[in-house]
């Protein structure tokens, strides 16, 4: 039968300890029976594993509650795996030690881990700013950028070293790109202050980078702008940014979108608007009037009464939805704001005609802006040009 270990014990706690008693106990423990202190040292090396399997049980409340209980998995003669022979549920195999480890102190479970090659970095994202057309904007196109950016050296080929040379394993951290002090119960680690965290130093640089394994170039590309696009848009190249390193994914390209304005076109989230003029007559009898659209002209009905700023739409008319494709169905709509036009200079007959008009409307508009009707005949329009005579002293103004 698999006899039940006293965690606590191993611990060095009270049953009643709390888990902040728990962890530093644990901490202490740990840091005195670690294999680096302990090298050679296999009972260190026991003990920390049991140091470690009590902490995993007594640091979990649920795990706790279960083996202050003894049940579940700890359950007193439980079987093989089930139990606590061989630390029951626990397989502390090498890569679970230094897991471990790692997480505990930063390193690994040895702490001696050399990087046999410099460490490989994802190349840089790069972000630029492209001017297109407001019609390439709505069609999608193709035009040729010019980018600034860093390209492995041609002459190391982004080793940084000279030609015929390697990079050595740095002496400061032996190739782990960290380095690892102790301040009192705990281990910090940070990037080696020799070699940056690369593992490795350059001791013949390259004459041509200097050692930085890249140049500053300017790449020309040929990029697709998608149909759909508007001032201020962010396009994501994958790939097209700067190379990796040491063998690295290369980073992204992020277009910014600058479109020019159309003279027609009013750009509104995904709709179009446009102003359509109409005259006095077309806005009261009604008309059919020709408006633009992107790929051609269309006609329109104006219903007799039409108020300046009514609004018309037709569907699907307008740009394609950023995403969608030039060739997708689903497009925005454009709106046709009517307006009317107000002919600022008269002629003689336009006036005439103008009078009469008058004479046969002789309706009031403003009719609904005054509670009673009397107030609303002395506010009715006035021939042009009469002026109303200054009232005499005693009258009201």
């Amino acid at each position: 039968m698999a006899t039940r270990p006293d965690y606590y014990k191993t611990l060095g706690v009270d049953k009643k300890a709390s888990a902040e008693e728990i962890k530093k106990a644990y901490r202490k423990l740990a840091r005195a029976y670690h294999p680096d202190r302990n090298p050679d040292d296999k009972q260190a090396e026991a003990r920390f594993k049991e140091i470690s399997q009590a902490h995993d049980v007594l640091g979990d409340p649920e795990k706790r509650k279960q083996y202050d209980s003894g049940t579940g998995p700890f359950t007193t003669g439980a079987g093989p795996g089930g139990g606590f022979g061989g630390f029951g549920n626990f397989d502390f195999d090498g890569s679970s030690m230094g897991d471990i480890l790692s997480n505990l102190f930063g390193g690994s479970a040895s702490g001696r881990r050399v990087r046999t090659k410099p460490r490989s970095e994802r190349g840089a994202d790069l972000e630029t700013q492209v001017s297109i057309s407001f019609d390439q904007a709505v069609a999608g196109a193709q035009v040729p950028l010019q980018v600034p950016m860093q390209a492995p050296c041609p002459t190391c080929r982004g080793t940084g070293a000279k030609p015929g040379t390697t990079p050595s394993v740095c002496p400061r951290c032996e190739g782990r790109g960290i380095e690892t002090q102790g301040q009192g119960m705990f281990s910090i680690s940070q990037p080696c202050s020799r070699c940056g965290g690369a593992g490795t130093v350059i001791e013949d640089p390259c004459p041509t980078c200097h050692g930085a394994g890249a140049v500053r170039t300017v790449k020309r590309l040929r990029v697709n702008i998608p149909a759909g696009v508007r001032d201020g848009s962010r396009i994501r190249l994958a790939g097209k940014g700067e190379a990796g390193r040491n063998g690295g994914p290369p980073g992204d390209l992020y277009l910014i979108t600058h479109v020019e304005p159309s003279p027609l076109f009013l750009r509104k989230g995904d709709n179009l608007e446009v102003e359509v003029p109409l005259s006095i007559t077309e806005a009261i009898g009604g008309a059919e009037v020709k408006v633009p659209t992107l790929s051609g002209t269309k006609t329109l009905r104006v219903r007799p009464g039409t108020a300046h700023g009514t609004v018309q739409r037709l569907r699907g008319e307008g740009p394609p939805k950023l995403g969608k494709g030039a060739g997708s169905q689903e497009h925005g709509d454009i709106h046709y704001r009517f307006v009317i036009d107000v002919p600022k200079d008269l002629s003689e007959e336009q006036q005439q005609a103008l009078n009469v008009l008058s004479k046969t409307m002789d309706s009031n508009p403003r009719e609904g802006l005054f509670e009673n009707g009397a107030a609303a005949a002395g506010a009715g329009a006035r021939p042009a040009g009469s002026e109303r005579s200054a009232p005499k002293a005693g009258e009201a103004q």
